[in-house]
């Protein structure tokens, strides 16, 4: 492709489309569209937004990530998380464009002691992960131009999600008790949209081959793994580090300690070789990844010292 794609954003507002706008940023024509703009528990409100801009890339951040609230709303999740995806696939069908959507750990039961891989059968524990399969699935079956991103423990340094809830509760809290028995990959939207942008570009340029070489679904997440309360110990030594935040007390608890309504794998860790295998690859450490989005904050004033 010689001229500057035209580019779909879905979920422009939350962490991944805002740090795919960051990303994307000169790369195309960016047209990026929020809840406000187009309702993705609307079919026909999805056809005319993608008929009207006629895109080359469509990014598809957007979700029902609400995972407690879906076990009360499993009509709103799976028109949101699998039929809006299908929408999504036929129309980037019709104009022969790539549809990259980002998918879950939450399709896996979390019974598995090593790293998941792409062809491992999904078995979701809650209704969340189960919409997310039907989306996937969804995509698949419509087939065409289309890449699928399973993820997982996203967070960054916009939007809702666990670094900026445990950042607010060090500032009402002293002690803070955290899960110590489900394990994952903590990844950043930084890392996540940074990835996309390069295997996109690939795909544009005719580098990865034609679609049959490429299309279908891949794990994408930083590398290494921890537990939400190793998470939360990394979080609050970097933030009395960058923040000057003052470091609540920490207890580990278990799964059966902290019930909730949506039940979680223990073991959500994904293995990234596929990714590396075909693309090159390689998302950084979680580690190295967590100090990038305190720079981040740092850079945009975080207000949280």
């Amino acid at each position: 492709m010689t001229e500057q794609p035209r580019i779909l954003v879905l979920g422009a507002t939350g962490q991944v489309g805002i740090e795919l706008q960051r990303s994307f940023s000169g790369f195309g024509s960016l047209v990026a569209a929020n809840r406000e703009s187009v309702d993705l528990a609307d079919a026909d409100q999805i056809r005319a937004l993608v008929r009207r801009v006629e895109p080359n890339v469509i990014l598809n951040a957007a979700a029902y990530t609400a995972v407690d609230r879906a076990e009360s709303e499993p009509d709103r999740a799976m028109a949101i998380n699998a039929i809006a995806p299908r929408v999504l696939a036929e129309e980037a069908h019709q104009f022969n464009a790539l549809l990259v959507h980002y998918s879950t750990d939450y399709v896996f039961d979390g019974q598995k002691q090593q790293p998941w891989i792409e062809t491992d059968e999904p078995n979701p524990l809650n209704v969340y992960g189960a919409s997310k399969l039907a989306g996937e699935r969804a995509i698949q079956q419509v087939g065409g131009r289309y890449l699928i991103f399973r993820t997982s423990w996203v967070y960054g340094p916009h939007g809702n999600n666990f670094l900026l809830t445990m950042l607010r509760l060090a500032r009402e809290r002293d002690r803070l008790s955290i899960v110590d028995d489900q394990f994952g990959s903590p990844t950043t939207s930084i890392q996540l949209a940074l990835a996309t942008r390069t295997i996109t570009a690939g795909v544009l340029s005719g580098q990865f081959g034609a679609p049959q070489d490429w299309a279908g679904l891949y794990h994408m997440t930083c590398s290494e793994s921890t537990t939400w309360f190793g998470f939360a110990k990394a979080i609050f030594a970097g933030a009395e580090e960058r923040l000057h935040v003052n470091p609540p007390e920490l207890t580990p608890l278990t799964t059966k300690d902290y019930p909730t309504p949506a039940k979680r794998p223990r073991n959500s860790v994904l293995s990234n070789q596929k990714l590396n295998d075909r693309f090159g690859v390689w998302l950084a450490p979680w580690q190295a990844a967590l100090r990038e989005v305190f720079q981040a904050l740092n850079s945009a004033g975080s207000g949280l010292e």
